[in-house]
């Protein structure tokens, strides 16, 4: 194992819990959903075993109803070291959100790197009740997309495309951040932003997890992935000799309603749509990227031009931006509102190998393993300057670096990491 795989690995290491992994130690000391399945992706060219074991203890939390929650509690963490903990959720060890579903793509990759049908063959229930809910529950709109109710639900916390249906959330009081522990204020959303989101979870709870409140959004993101997932669900089927067709046509139902709900053909990009007002929320995130996951995308070739140009400058910047680089509100460190993360831009590569642009999805991969391993594995990075932002030793960044380093594509060089902060 060269340099950097032993930096990633150790990473992981230093993160695992002993059936789950923790994103990062100080600021998010618990098992969080997506973040799981990323993580899986780089476990299994280390222990196949331990990747199995992240997805079967995130989906023990499955709920009743199918979803899988956003957070699966530690209960040997101090309840005051996270907020909102358990005691807010009134959930038991699980919050009530939820968060984008790449689970069942991590299944069939976790499967495919040390064969186990008899952990396909468990997950399988799971993901199709998972996979049920988000299209029966969370079907706002009535037009085949997957509503999120929560901010939180994207993944994209603080993403500029959420503004506009905030605006007219009150804000909590009375509550302590924790998370300005760990990390620098100029990195993190704002206090107003914080005291909305939990205004919102408050109001979901308070309705028993079913009525969707103030913030009712289609995120492309999450309905792109949603598509992938059934794309992958087809393929776990047909290892278990079971019916495939109809999770290819839900994909194609999915994608379907993508392009026609939420894509813009003036503007070449996929946007979120307020369910609330039905229009859409013409902010460009990199949310709107990533139905490049999808094979047969149609409109492709538009969405590569937009994310090749002036708005995201793929291939010469760090990373993806996760917020349009011409927006006057473009903020380099500030969280989801510009800052370039590992998890996008993994996902935005593998749409660039779906769709042949093999030479530019090469230059992201190299790129995004230089950074993660220089900038100590950071959370997040500037996308102009590549200098590290969020907490370090990430686990989805290790994840993730390990399972591009796999591949034998990306440069695997020993990069030095980044001088401390104020050197």
């Amino acid at each position: 194992m060269n340099v950097t795989r032993e930096r990633a690995a150790a990473v992981l290491a230093g993160n695992w819990l002993g059936a789950s992994t923790v994103p990062s130690r100080g600021l998010y000391p618990h098992q969080w959903s997506w973040d799981s399945a990323f993580i899986a992706f780089g476990l299994r060219h280390l222990s196949p075993g331990r990747a199995r074991r992240e997805l079967r203890t995130l989906f023990a939390a499955q709920w009743p109803d199918g979803r899988v929650p956003h957070i699966v509690f530690d209960p040997a963490t101090p309840p005051e070291a996270y907020f909102p903990g358990p005691s807010f959720w009134h959930a038991g060890r699980t919050s009530g959100l939820v968060q984008p579903p790449v689970h069942a793509r991590a299944a069939l990759a976790v499967h495919k790197a040390d064969p186990d049908r008899e952990f396909l063959a468990t997950l399988y229930p799971k993901l199709v009740a998972w996979h049920d809910y988000l299209r029966t529950c969370r079907d706002a709109g009535g037009r085949g997309l997957v509503a999120i109710v929560h901010p939180w639900e994207s993944g994209m916390d603080n993403s500029p495309a959420w503004d506009e249906a905030l605006a007219h959330v009150p804000l909590a009081t009375g509550f302590v951040r924790r998370d300005l522990q760990h990390g620098e204020a100029g990195d993190r959303p704002s206090d107003d932003d914080y005291g909305r989101y939990v205004r919102l979870a408050a109001a979901y709870r308070d309705s028993g997890y079913t009525a969707a409140g103030d913030f009712v959004v289609e995120d492309p993101g999450f309905n792109a992935l949603l598509a992938d997932a059934e794309l992958a669900m087809a393929e776990i089927a047909e290892e278990l000799g079971l019916p495939a067709a109809g999770h290819r046509e839900a994909a194609a139902r999915v994608e379907k309603a993508l392009e026609e709900t939420l894509w813009d053909s003036a503007a070449g990009f996929f946007f979120a749509r307020d369910v609330r007002t039905g229009s859409l929320i013409r902010e460009h995130t990199c949310a709107g990227l990533l139905p490049l996951v999808l094979p047969d995308l149609a409109v492709a070739p538009a969405l590569l031009a937009t994310a090749t140009g002036p708005r995201f400058r793929l291939g010469r910047v760090h990373g993806v931006p996760s917020y349009d680089l011409t927006a006057p509100g473009f903020d380099a460190g500030r969280y989801w509102r510009g800052p370039s993360w590992s998890n996008v831009g993994w996902l935005v590569r593998q749409g660039l190998l779906r769709h042949g642009e093999h030479a530019l999805a090469a230059s992201l991969g190299e790129d995004l393993v230089e950074t993660a391993v220089r900038t100590g594995f950071a959370e997040y990075a500037d996308p102009l300057t590549g200098a590290g932002h969020g907490t370090r030793s990430f686990s989805w960044t290790a994840a993730l670096t390990l399972d591009l380093l796999s591949e034998g594509n990306c440069d695997n060089r020993g990069f030095a990491p980044e001088p401390p902060s104020g050197s």
